[in-house]
């Protein structure tokens, strides 16, 4: 299994100044590890699906807090259950654009959002049908509720799409 070639340059010459080192694969590489963002997951697909969710999530948490309650312990639980889903997705997110995923080898990274995406999407879908059926037609739980319902559709997408790629990734590398 062939790396391909490496050229290391000591920068020191006998024979005067160092030349500037060629344009290479390698050094082109190595200038988008030292940037300290990752523009390209703005725009990639994983990237706006987590912003989506975290936009659904945030209304349906929004619309819930603003209305009038008729349970108090079913929209308190929709409450924590969406703001702790929306605060671990956004620090997936930063984790993901400031590639800080290179630097805590430690942590198994897709493992650990896979686990997240799992309970989270769980606890969300039970979240949002105890406040589904304790709605009684109220608009703004009616609206909660159906945020919730599709912020846990988003969270299955990105759970199926993250699981998919790990397939997808470990069946060829061997």
């Amino acid at each position: 299994m062939s790396h391909g070639a490496r050229v290391i340059r000591t920068g020191v010459s006998s024979g005067g100044p160092a030349a500037p080192p060629p344009v290479t694969v390698a050094s082109s590489s190595a200038g988008s590890d030292a940037e300290l963002m990752d523009g390209g997951y703005f725009r990639s697909c994983a990237g706006m699906l987590k912003v989506a969710q975290m936009i659904s999530l945030l209304i349906g948490f929004i619309s819930v807090n603003n209305s009038s309650w008729t349970d108090y312990s079913a929209y308190s639980f929709f409450q924590i259950v969406s703001m702790c889903d929306l605060v671990m997705i956004l620090f997936f997110y930063i984790m993901h654009i400031f590639r800080v995923y290179r630097k805590l080898t430690c942590v198994s990274w897709p493992l650990a959002e896979f686990l997240h995406y799992l309970i989270g999407t769980i606890l969300l879908l039970i979240a949002s049908i105890v406040a589904a059926a304790k709605s009684y037609n109220i608009t703004g739980l009616v609206a909660g509720a159906t945020f919730g319902f599709l912020a846990t559709i988003l969270c299955v997408i990105s759970m199926w799409s993250s699981y998919k790629v790990s397939c997808i990734t470990q069946s060829t590398s061997k």
